[in-house]
């Protein structure tokens, strides 16, 4: 697989949500896009979550599909009903990459999704796969 050189500053000042329950695959996000320059907002549910997108109104987010109080398909319902938020690109984290779950969790409105573990190794170039996807963010990467 070829790498790409991923300018240090390529998130510079990027609002992130990540909302995750397991607090390593939230400290991996959390170290990784604070080292491309991004403010980096967490939540450890749906509800946690959807207050932060609330309140920051992120250039994206990254969400667990299961998590205890609101899972990750109650937090894309929330925000694709809230019209303030339904454009807001939404990518999925889950550890149960089985047949058809990137299909529903597009069908969904999640933008796609990503499979855990995440990694410090892959993740960013995972990530960026994912945003060069979405017309609105690709156009603000440096690549």
């Amino acid at each position: 697989m070829t790498r790409i050189n991923i300018p240090a500053d390529l998130l510079s000042n990027w609002d992130i949500v990540v909302v995750d329950d397991e607090p390593d695959s939230l400290e991996v996000a959390e170290i990784i896009l604070d080292a491309y320059g991004a403010n980096v907002h967490t939540g450890t549910n749906g509800a946690e979550g959807l207050e932060q997108v609330r309140k920051i109104q992120p250039r994206f987010i990254i969400s667990d599909i299961s998590m205890p109080v609101m899972d990750g398909w109650g937090l894309i319902h929330e925000l694709k009903n809230d019209r303030s938020l339904m454009d807001i690109p939404a990518i999925a984290l889950t550890a149960h990459a089985m047949v058809g779950d990137r299909e529903r969790a597009i069908t969904a409105g999640f933008h796609n999704y990503l499979t855990k573990p995440l990694t410090a190794e892959t993740f960013i170039y995972d990530l960026l796969k994912l945003l060069m996807d979405i017309p609105e963010l690709a156009e603000h990467l440096n690549i």
